[in-house]
């Protein structure tokens, strides 16, 4: 018996998978994106309950005795321009004021330690009122920004113009801060000893 004679094939290619096969690793992924995509997409979203003491951008949940929460640079510049916290606030709103302090101002505080003594002894005065807060070392702005979304019965001083902007951003909550000497509010329609 003789060999078979084989015949080469003309212009044959080699079988390649397809860009678009399943089977592609880069295919894969994207099918497991689009199956996360469209579960969330299925899922109820979540949204805030709106605030009742809101009418528009006014809050009628704010009145006097006004309570205002203290930022530590507040005290210190109250301090450098020579302001009694205080009184300089009933000057700005013709209004009994209680300064409320939290817990994360009061440690930021501490922290800074003795160059900033004064206003250490400053924010342990009788007449502040102290605030517990929940959080365990958090950033002080974090903090009163929390504050203030969960309740919004709360005038916030400070003269951090980063923290002013994230509290524009909530709404029915005034923010004082040091212009000139004297304190301000902005956001406030009653405050009429405010400068304008």
């Amino acid at each position: 018996m003789g060999k078979a004679k084989k015949t080469r094939k003309f212009a044959v290619a080699k079988k390649i998978i397809s860009p678009k096969d399943a089977r592609v690793k880069s295919n894969q992924l994207k099918a497991e994106e689009k199956k996360v995509q469209l579960a969330k997409a299925e899922k109820p979203r979540h949204v805030d309950q709106a605030i009742s003491a809101l009418f528009f951008q006014y809050n009628t949940q704010l009145g006097p005795p006004y309570h205002i929460l203290v930022d530590t640079n507040f005290i210190n510049f109250s301090i450098r321009n020579k302001l009694d916290i205080v009184r300089s606030m009933m000057d700005c709103l013709l209004a009994k004021c209680i300064p409320c302090i939290t817990d994360c101002v009061m440690g930021e505080l501490e922290k800074l330690g003795p160059k900033y003594k004064v206003a250490l002894k400053l924010a342990q005065d009788p007449r502040f009122e102290r605030i517990p807060c929940g959080c365990r070392g958090c950033y002080a702005d974090d903090c009163l920004v929390k504050t203030v979304t969960q309740w919004r019965c709360f005038v916030v001083a400070t003269c951090d113009k980063e923290l002013r902007g994230r509290i524009r951003k909530i709404p029915g909550v005034p923010c004082m801060y040091i212009s000139s000497r004297r304190y301000t509010v902005e956001r406030m329609p009653e405050a009429f000893g405010a400068p304008r």
